[in-house]
């Protein structure tokens, strides 16, 4: 068993993590802190044995321009926050870029948080995840551009269609409205999959890319202490008629599962149980990706 770090440690890391993205990127438009106060609670608090803990993240941007050649006039802001565990949890970024078309920007920050989460945790990122976006950014502005400007009918019939199922985590979900939007939702998306209430939830959705990207948007409106998209996967389907849609489904309607709570008050779900529905499904894999632990 490794000891977790303490948040003094966490916090060191942090304070020195931050003086080296100021000295590399000695520039406000590369390297700029939005949040002056919380960088000096943080600092204050790794220089003094009796300071609280920083009450707040400390939050930056990075503006990253990649290295391609058509794409001088393109630039790509990283908001970062650090999170107080941070790095023993992944830090929050949200890649921008006034190219990016909407889902574009989904697409491009959910594989950016995945390549952070199987190549960097515990360890602090930031350069990484730089790096990331300046060799791989520019790839997504072209993305998805094709299906809409090819107007020719042939074209159009044989349009490929994709299937996508999103693995979604929140802190938790107790509240009896969320789940009921959830499952309506997923209904009248045509999404099948399932959720978890209780903390963590988990929710699955499968079904049409834009029915689930339309899922995600409403779902992610609502107030979440902390919600995201731990994975996701698509499957492009060429023709796509509604048989080879049903037979991408690992689940067959969207419901809710309950595996029994333990715990004092009764809403820790059973992760064991949740493995072995996830391993019946085919799903096993994803276990870790949520928990970072293998199951049994």
């Amino acid at each position: 068993e490794t000891t977790e770090m303490t948040n003094r440690e966490e916090a060191e890391i942090q304070v020195s993590e931050l003086d080296l993205l100021s000295s590399m990127f000695p520039y406000e438009e590369e390297f700029i802190v939005t949040d002056q106060l919380a960088v000096a609670e943080l600092k204050h608090y790794v220089e003094n044995e009796s300071a609280e803990l920083p009450s707040s993240k400390v939050q930056f941007i990075l503006n990253v321009k990649p290295e391609v050649s058509n794409a001088s006039m393109v630039e790509f802001s990283m908001a970062c926050a650090l999170p107080l565990k941070y790095p023993a949890v992944p830090p929050e970024i949200t890649v921008r870029s006034s190219l990016l078309s909407r889902s574009q920007q989904i697409h491009l920050n959910s594989d950016l948080k995945a390549y952070l989460m199987q190549n960097c945790s515990g360890e602090p990122c930031m350069l990484s995840a730089r790096e990331w976006v300046k060799d791989h950014a520019a790839a997504y502005i072209d993305k998805e551009l094709t299906s809409s400007s090819v107007t020719t009918s042939n074209a159009a019939q044989s349009e490929d269609i994709t299937f996508t199922r999103l693995w979604i985590y929140s802190h938790h979900i107790y509240n009896k409205q969320k789940r009921k939007n959830i499952i309506d939702w997923a209904k009248e998306l045509s999404l099948s999959g399932f959720c978890m209430p209780g903390k963590p939830g988990v929710v699955c959705v499968e079904g049409l890319q834009t029915s689930c990207e339309e899922f995600w948007s409403r779902v992610k409106k609502l107030t979440w202490k902390r919600i995201l998209i731990r994975h996701r996967e698509d499957v492009s389907l060429e023709g796509g008629g509604h048989a080879d849609i049903q037979k991408q489904r690992k689940f067959s309607t969207l419901e809710e599962k309950c595996f029994d709570a333990h715990g004092a008050r009764g809403n820790h779900m059973d992760l064991g149980q949740l493995y072995h529905f996830l391993e019946e499904k085919g799903c096993g894999d994803i276990f870790q990706m949520y928990f970072g632990v293998e199951g049994h």
